[in-house]
């Protein structure tokens, strides 16, 4: 269980926000330095869109950094436990099918912080992954979403 400001991560999510903070200090940075200091050539900074844009990028990484920063330092590796795919966990592969449509989904269910719908990760905040956490192979369950309600089989969980 996540205690008050703890981020359960898994080790590659954990390791991709790294990898952003990374480029944000050293990469982008170094480009909005750059250009600041173009927008500055210009002339005055008073009524210069350029130098706007340019402050504008710039408190928007220096955000974004701290905003990871406080995540990596709260954050706890979700580590694996040997359930063996027996129930669906934070961190589990879990290949539903839908019993409306007969539709096949794979969804790892992950933190918030991780999610990605484009890449099939899904929060276990979201109405799907608090519908699966804790079920086994052959459950079915209910979906309540925004469009209505669902109803799934658990087909496998990795």
């Amino acid at each position: 269980m996540e205690s008050a400001g703890e981020l359960l991560l898994t080790k590659n999510g954990y390791e991709k926000l790294e990898n952003e903070l990374i480029h944000l200090k050293t990469i982008k940075r170094v480009e909005i330095a750059g250009q600041l200091k173009e927008a500055l050539s210009y002339g005055d900074i008073v009524d210069n869109p350029e130098y706007e844009d340019a402050k504008n990028n710039q408190a928007f990484v220096e955000g974004r950094i701290i905003t990871i920063e406080k995540m990596l330092y709260n954050a706890r590796l979700l580590e694996k436990d040997n359930n063996n795919g027996h129930y669906v966990v934070l961190g589990s592969t879990v290949k539903l099918k839908c019993l409306d449509t007969n539709n096949i989904s794979v969804y790892s269910i992950v933190s918030t912080a991780e999610s990605n719908p484009f890449e099939n990760r899904i929060s276990d905040e979201s109405p799907v992954g608090k519908s699966v956490l804790g079920s086994a192979v052959g459950d079915r369950v209910e979906v309540k979403a925004p469009a209505g309600i669902f109803y799934y089989k658990i087909e496998d969980i990795q």
